[in-house]
């Protein structure tokens, strides 16, 4: 029988390694939100797109759903970062 103490550390560093992806996968994901912001704001597009928004939203609630996640968890993860990538659109233009 294994020790409740190894399983957990074991467990612990499972996390602590996918949120360090997570993180990187992030700012990778932010690098080309940042291009998409600056050809918005060199070609006078606005900030936000709502059509891309719903898109996208309805993709990640199918995603979440066939990896058994909380489509409702995903949609707000994904308005959570939506709302950042405007505010830096926003700035790029000057707008904020």
């Amino acid at each position: 029988m294994s020790d409740p103490q190894d399983d957990l550390k074991r467990l612990r560093s499972s996390i602590d390694n996918i949120d360090a992806a997570v993180i990187h996968m992030l700012a990778e994901r932010f690098k080309r939100t940042k291009a998409v912001g600056e050809l918005k704001a060199a070609h006078g597009m606005p900030p936000a797109d709502k059509t891309r928004e719903a898109e996208q939203i309805e993709r990640l609630r199918r995603l979440a759903r066939e990896a058994d996640l909380d489509p409702d968890f995903a949609e707000k993860f994904l308005n959570f970062i939506v709302t950042e990538v405007i505010r830096h659109h926003e700035k790029l233009q000057g707008k904020s």
